[in-house]
């Protein structure tokens, strides 16, 4: 388990951290966090202020000295005017720093997790990496939120420390404890008292709180997962509503939430037994101080005045010294957030690692035909899936896989878009010529229609009259005056409309090479004849390069490649 002074913890912390500090806006970064910590300091000034300002005040009242009384009104009005201001801007700046401290790495891992199709080798490869989106979204916030906070709440508690230290002892004086014959002089005895009360009080509050470190991390991920299978009964409503699946999904996310409970049951009793120690080691703390130097005020050694800045004085310092137990919840949640953090890291580095090594060579040459030479195709768990492939395939030919179901023609697929990592042999692919995969679903990302019809590129790829001609061409006129409307289209659409989506795609972005697994699955014969006609007559010069089980398409494709479920295969 880590722990709050366990090496791994501070680095992998740092490890986090250094990227912002050191990248391009840490010069930005680095003078904001400079004004940050003047403005503590500032703040822990008015302080020691403050703390003078009430031996004086108490003192009048002890005296009955009216004026001196108005005089420390005044006084404190501007010094909690002072307060007031510093507080309010010291927010302000740290919150300022957190929010662009946190797009900076929220950008950098976005990046990271894009890059290489991380996102999409993290699912083949790495299972124990779960809720990437929350890591990204959440976790993220947390560690910047936390980090900053308390870092910069533990320079104040240092600074406050050794600011009202030197008062205290100057102030609490000392004590002479008779031992027999003898006694015991310990000078500045209130800053001994104080030392020890938060030793005792940090040390309990570990003993007892060391726990909630992983019952924080179990509660994020029993969280995340039962979030995930909300959502995931949303996206599928349609078919679990079909299958008349709503009594095993309400089993399986009640057994999800069954797990949130029962874990956060558990952080509440941990929480109940530190918060018991917690709050009465702070109600302790008022009176504590009062008691230990009412023995000086009693023998008139110190007035009113001193006795209250003592008590101040000793609130500081064990405040300061307290902040550890204060924080520790927090410090707890700190550690479960670098640690979810650290393993997506390790997770992402992992499968980019994974994806530099993989023995399938997949290069971008400069020649007009694409070669697949020595292809060998593995699933995830080594079994071969696909013997010794050879092909070619010329600019302009057509090419049709078949064969039974499982049998790896959507993997080769995958394989040919360079995303697919298990196996060996070479594909070289022309370069500098625009390919197009069109899967079996089609991505509708959330937006406009036109935003789903023209994906992944911008508003101005093509005109409104373009848009619309080509879908009336793949039959979907009834949506052409819809471009403009945001709906949610991969559930308002349904599976053939959002495949004829993808025909409209693909003959507005006329790519030199065009991949379709299963592309028309979901249309009618008719249907998928008069596309792939507007295919060959819309896109003349493209590659065409189709996984289909009909026998319809073999119409529209001059070659065949035939795989058998043994690994085998045959070009025709």
């Amino acid at each position: 388990m880590i722990n709050v002074y366990n090496r791994n913890f501070m680095q992998g912390m740092w490890q986090i951290t250094k990227a912002y500090w050191f990248s391009e806006e840490k010069w930005k970064a680095r003078m904001l966090l400079a004004v940050i910590v003047a403005l503590n300091l500032g703040q822990v000034y008015i302080l020691v202020l403050l703390n003078e300002w009430s031996n004086t005040f108490y003192n009048t009242l002890q005296n009955h000295d009216k004026d001196g009384f108005v005089s420390a009104i005044g006084t404190f009005c501007i010094l909690a005017a002072c307060h007031i201001i510093v507080a309010v801007y010291v927010l302000y700046m740290q919150q300022f720093l957190e929010l662009k401290w946190r797009r900076w790495l929220t950008q950098e891992y976005l990046q990271t997790w894009l890059h290489k199709q991380a996102y999409y080798q993290m699912q083949l490869l790495d299972n124990n990496t779960d809720n990437p989106d929350q890591r990204i979204s959440e976790d993220l916030k947390l560690f910047v939120n936390l980090a900053l906070g308390l870092s910069v709440g533990f320079l104040k508690a240092a600074v406050t420390l050794f600011s009202f230290m030197f008062i205290l002892w100057n102030l609490s004086g000392s004590l002479t404890i008779p031992i027999g014959q003898t006694e015991i002089t310990i000078p500045g005895y209130m800053f001994w008292v104080a030392i020890i009360y938060s030793i005792a009080g940090n040390w309990l509050t570990v003993k007892i709180g060391k726990p909630l470190v992983n019952l924080n991390f179990s509660q994020q991920r029993y969280e995340a997962d039962f979030r995930f299978s909300l959502i995931r009964l949303r996206e599928n409503s349609e078919s679990i509503a079909l299958y008349g699946g709503e009594v095993q999904e309400q089993m399986k996310l009640t057994e999800r939430f069954q797990m949130v409970f029962e874990n956060f049951k558990a952080v509440m009793l941990r929480q109940k037994k530190l918060t018991w120690f917690t709050s009465g080691y702070g109600q302790i703390a008022i009176v504590f101080p009062l008691v230990v130097a009412a023995p000086r005020y009693f023998s008139n050694q110190i007035q009113l005045g001193g006795l209250m800045q003592i008590n101040s004085a000793f609130g500081k310092v064990q405040d300061s010294l307290s902040f550890f137990i204060e924080s520790y919840s927090s410090l707890a949640q700190w550690q479960s957030v670098v640690k979810r953090l650290l393993g997506f890291n390790h997770a992402m580095h992992r499968v980019e690692h994974i994806a530099d090594q993989k023995v399938i060579d997949v290069t971008y040459a400069g020649e007009t035909s694409l070669h697949v030479q020595q292809l060998q195709i593995d699933l995830p768990n080594g079994e071969e899936l696909l013997k010794d492939l050879h092909l070619t395939i010329h600019q302009g030919d057509s090419l049709l896989i078949m064969g039974p179901s499982g049998c790896g023609k959507s993997t080769l697929m995958r394989t040919l878009a360079g995303i697919w990592p298990f196996g060996q042999g070479s594909v070289r692919i022309p370069a500098e010529q625009r390919l197009l995969f069109l899967p079996q679903r089609s991505y509708l990302p959330l937006g406009t229609l036109r935003d789903s019809v023209l994906y992944p590129y911008k508003e101005d790829f093509a005109t409104d009259e373009e848009i619309r001609g080509i879908m009336e061409l793949c039959k979907l006129e009834e949506l052409a005056d819809k471009l403009d409307q945001v709906e949610d289209w991969s559930h308002v659409l349904s599976f053939g409309e959002q495949q004829r989506i993808a025909f409209v795609r693909a003959i507005l972005q006329r790519p030199d090479w065009l991949f379709l697994d299963e592309a028309t699955s979901a249309i009618d014969e008719i249907t998928e004849a008069h596309l792939y006609q507007l295919l060959h007559s819309q896109l003349k010069n493209t590659t065409i390069i189709s996984v289909g089980h009909r026998n319809t398409l073999v119409n529209y494709h001059k070659h065949k490649l035939i795989i058998d479920d043994t690994g085998g295969w045959r070009f025709e």
